[in-house]
């Protein structure tokens, strides 16, 4: 998986770049380009928030090859899970492709997998696919981001998203020792101030699948002034 994914940033970066639109202060004509310039890039997704979506989905158009995420319960993550839910059905109403979502941490911090994992199933039942954001940097402990990462996956979640762009930024060290607990069984983003093309590169050889980034155009000018 990998493999494929340094293979392709190094052909072309905008293959692994999910494009971050979170900005509250964004005007409808902000969010109109970076759709129109995410779809012109060919990244391979563009993350909003529930409110965005309407007019996301319809500047991306219905045959665009950049995927439509939609943050559920972000940052923190601290609603009902049937909040939860209901966030997820209105993303797939509203035409998402893929949920990037804020689990139930204090069920973690518990110790109590059970609701952990139930949560992130039951979203993942809507059929749409689902991407746990785990904030690695508060959950370093060893034993227990472990278990957060095998209970995920037996949920149903397709991915895990290492941070959620507060806090430090994203370590090649960080993504290189969740990808050696992921073995390969789901896909990788990381996310956390990456700005550059070194950068990015940096943590695709370190085992993400994808970056999460606010800067994914000046990411792929960079790439162009290389070659």
């Amino acid at each position: 998986m990998s493999k494929n994914s340094v293979e392709e940033a190094h052909v072309n970066i905008s293959n692994v770049i999910y494009q971050a639109v979170l900005n509250p202060h964004f005007d409808k004509e902000m969010i109109v380009q970076i759709c129109d310039a995410s779809k012109q890039n060919g990244f391979a997704g563009l993350c909003t928030s529930l409110s965005n979506l309407p007019i996301a989905r319809e500047r991306l158009g219905s045959k665009s090859t950049t995927k439509l995420i939609s943050v559920i319960a972000f940052p923190f993550g601290f609603i009902p899970t049937s909040i939860k839910r209901k966030e997820a059905e209105y993303a797939l109403d509203k035409g998402a492709e893929e949920l990037d979502l804020v689990p139930n941490y204090f069920a973690l911090k518990e110790g109590n997998i059970e609701l952990f994992a139930e949560e992130i199933n039951q979203i993942s039942e809507l059929g749409i696919p689902v991407r746990v954001i785990i904030d690695a940097n508060t959950l370093s402990n060893f034993s227990r981001l472990s278990v957060a990462i095998d209970a995920l996956i037996d949920a149903g979640a397709i991915g895990i998203q290492i941070g959620n762009g507060f806090g430090p930024s994203a370590s090649k060290d960080q993504t290189n020792h969740v990808s050696k607990l992921v073995k390969n069984r789901c896909s990788i983003k990381t996310v956390g101030g990456i700005k550059t093309f070194d950068q990015a590169i940096e943590i695709i050889e370190a085992g993400s699948t994808f970056i999460g980034t606010s800067f994914g155009f000046e990411i792929t000018q960079e790439q162009k002034k290389k070659e």
